[in-house]
């Protein structure tokens, strides 16, 4: 397998992750053939693979305009994955130039990526970590430089908890999290769930994609609202994740995706 220009010599490409599974299935470019090969078979067996990270992409994107309507000028994004149109940092910079972003992410293609994208910008950067280390997130000097903690701030979540089996208590990890912040700082959270009314193929999709790049957790519809914990969700409930936002649903009314998004407020 030829390695292309833009991959850190220290990656392992013949392993997919989940980073790369998701740029491919979004249609971008920097991906190898083994997440190719790995999306391909979660969406064989659940053909609305792509509807459901689409939708989750469209979920960020009205989560945070709606929370630049609230006057939040600092977002934390938390397992941010390799940038794509429409980052959080293009949203928030045409709202606000003095909007201040943070990434973070684990997955070396999507910090390199990040990186290039952001040399020039004083205003978004990127942190390589493993958001289960809040501690080490929140003290890193990227976050210190440009996250304001006794001003509110908008951490985002999307689609990554599911990764978190429940010995890494996803619930304690975002408590943590929101500890950090003050009263009026919003969490915005998305998570695959696992319903009566899932896909036909969701149960094979969960075993090819844990089984081919990482372990996934879906949750109940309870488990998801733990993870807020006591946090005041707007408009006080979890819905698909196409369909959260004054917008309206995305996609096809009959599809029923199976992942919740919620929008939260700390008191």
């Amino acid at each position: 397998m030829t390695r292309p220009d833009w991959a850190p010599e220290h990656i392992d490409i013949t392993r997919a992750s989940v980073a790369r599974v998701y740029d491919y299935a979004l249609g971008g470019a920097h991906n190898f053939a083994v997440d190719r090969e790995a999306a391909e078979l979660v969406t064989q067996a659940m053909p609305e693979l792509r509807d459901v990270l689409r939708g989750n992409r469209v979920f960020l994107t009205r989560a945070v305009h709606h929370l630049l309507d609230l006057g939040i000028r600092q977002f934390l994004d938390l397992g941010s994955g390799i940038p794509t149109v429409g980052n959080v940092h293009e949203i928030a910079h045409k709202a606000d130039p003095d909007a201040r972003v943070v990434y973070v992410d684990n997955d070396p293609v999507a910090v390199a990526h990040s990186q290039l994208l952001l040399a020039d910008n004083p205003n978004a950067t990127v942190v390589g970590a493993d958001l289960t280390d809040p501690a080490k997130v929140i003290d890193s000097p990227e976050v210190r430089k440009l996250i304001d903690f006794s001003q509110p701030v908008g951490v985002l979540i999307v689609s990554v908890l599911h990764f978190l089996p429940d010995e890494a208590d996803p619930v304690g990890v975002v408590r943590q999290y929101m500890d950090a912040t003050v009263p009026g700082s919003h969490l915005a959270l998305s998570h695959a769930h696992r319903s009566e009314e899932r896909p036909a193929g969701m149960d094979r999709a969960l075993s090819e994609y844990s089984s081919n790049v990482q372990q996934m957790h879906a949750r109940s519809h309870d488990g998801i609202l733990a993870i807020f914990g006591g946090l005041e969700l707007l408009p006080a409930r979890l819905v698909p994740v196409d369909v959260w936002g004054p917008e309206g649903r995305l996609g096809d009314p009959a599809v029923k995706l199976p992942q919740l998004a919620g929008v939260a407020v700390k008191a």
